[in-house]
């Protein structure tokens, strides 16, 4: 057999299984740099400036954020310092902006800066703020794109998490259309059609086609400035906003169709600025998405709608595999934590808890439960009083996790917004989630929730006191 046609060669010393076992590894090696990595900043940032709406002075400081930690907002001017995830359960609905919302604190306008942080595909940031409302600059996301690239941006040790868009998501209203879609090519491409009908000849038909992965934000969609039609800013100052404004500082489009003591950037600058607010409400999924957008006549309150669509199948995906694959605390462990015995232990089964921040826990919901022999025993359905008890005690298990609340007992001192959206029957588990709104030394505030399969079943705010176990006793 000639030497062509042998079986290749392997070095002295060499085994074939050493030698798989090297290209194996190689290539494990080239596919993990192949894969995005987590991206912050690689130092901070100020901003500061005048916010849009509220006029207030207020002084940003961007700084870089490790990996998985997310976008999130801090009040540094609050006495303690209140943080807000960059998420769509903390939206609260505010006309033309997006204004993010806890308890009763409240961050205005934070769209543009948020934009900014998805087109630069930055994934780790947490924005320090002293006030309520971003600063405003001209009314794009350049005030915040700019200092950024100029502070440079760094990869991280970390896989990037991209949540794939499987079905098709549609959500209409009388004036507007927004949809999600499955895409077979990275990143998000947004597709955004502007038309204003009856007013077409003031601001003319516009469509922009934008893809977050591989499109030039800094020249294409970050200079473009926020815009109103003549007689909207005058409602709006007669309402006490934007006040401190005039024509000079952002775009107010007049009878003509021309800007006031201004002039366009683009000759389609207000589409490339719905775009610009697209980009930044969808980051509130909380991580970047692969997908078809289609946008007609969307504005912030459609596109908070899809983006909590979006994340609610997101959570739903990682809940079950959550629940399949973690195990944080069995049986034995919560019984060390918590004083509760049977029949009144409510979790079964802790299976995630991160830091001080978020626990989710398991409650098999069986037809031995002993409250079923009373509670609707023809019927049987958990009662929901003692939901809210199940979530009251994940939520006990999360803050017990806090440094100092180590050895203490957490009291249940309040119960708001408290909503029983399904009956629990026998043969559901219900999975639990209890989120970290504010804790001190001696108290917590969370937010919680009961889901069975992908449907919330319950949910409420709790607020509890914080005790050592011979006072409680």
């Amino acid at each position: 057999m000639s030497a062509s046609n042998s079986a290749p060669s392997v070095s002295a010393g060499k085994s074939p299984h050493h030698a798989n076992a090297i290209t194996a590894a190689n290539d494990a090696a080239n596919a993990l740099k192949a894969t995005p990595r987590q991206r912050t900043l690689a130092r901070p940032v100020t901003i500061r400036g005048k916010g849009l709406m509220l006029g207030v002075e207020a002084t940003v400081v961007i700084q870089p954020a490790p990996p998985y930690s997310g976008i999130s907002f801090v009040r540094t001017d609050l006495t303690p310092p209140l943080r807000i995830p960059a998420t769509v359960e903390h939206v609260a609905p505010r006309p033309r902006r997006t204004t993010l919302k806890m308890g009763d604190v409240t961050i205005d306008t934070v769209e543009h800066c948020l934009s900014a942080l998805a087109g630069l595909r930055i994934d780790n940031a947490t924005i320090e703020i002293n006030g309520p409302e971003l600063p405003c600059g001209d009314g794009s996301a350049s005030l915040f794109a700019e200092p950024m690239m100029e502070a440079g941006i760094v990869e991280q040790d970390a896989p990037r998490k991209i949540f794939k868009i499987r079905e098709p998501i549609v959500i209409e209203e009388p004036d507007g259309m927004i949809a999600a879609m499955p895409f077979d090519a990275e990143g998000m491409r947004v597709v955004y059609d502007l038309d204003y009908g009856s007013n077409g000849n003031r601001i003319r038909h516009q469509t922009f086609s934008y893809n977050v992965a591989d499109g030039n934000y800094m020249r294409d969609v970050a200079p473009a400035r926020t815009y109103s039609l003549r007689e909207e800013a005058e409602a709006l100052q007669a309402a006490g906003l934007c006040r401190h404004l005039t024509p000079r500082d952002i775009l107010v489009i007049g009878d003509d169709g021309n800007p006031i003591d201004n002039a366009y950037r683009f000759d389609d600058e207000p589409v490339r600025h719905k775009t610009l607010d697209v980009i930044g409400d969808l980051s509130l999924i909380g991580v970047p998405i692969q997908g078809r957008v289609l946008a007609v006549r969307s504005g912030h309150g459609l596109n908070r709608k899809l983006a909590m669509r979006v994340r609610e199948q997101m959570l739903a995906a990682d809940l079950r595999k959550t629940v399949v694959d973690g195990r944080v605390m069995d049986i034995r462990a919560i019984q060390k934590l918590m004083p509760h015995r049977y029949p009144m232990l409510l979790v079964d089964r802790v299976v995630e808890i991160d830091g001080s921040r978020r626990a989710v826990g398991i409650k098999n919901v069986t037809i031995n439960e002993p409250f079923f022999q009373g509670h609707y025993p023809s019927t049987p359905i958990m009662p929901g009083v003692l939901l809210v008890e199940a979530m009251a005690q994940l939520g006990g298990l999360l803050l017990s996790n806090v440094l100092e609340h180590t050895g203490k007992i957490a009291i249940l001192l309040s119960i708001d917004r408290v909503k029983l959206r399904k009956p629990v029957v026998p043969g559901d588990q219900v999975v639990l989630e209890a989120e970290n709104i504010r804790a001190t030394a001696r108290t917590g505030h969370l937010r919680c929730r009961a889901i069975v399969g992908d449907k919330v079943v319950a949910e409420a705010e709790l607020r509890f006191m914080m005790v050592d176990p011979d006072v409680e006793s």
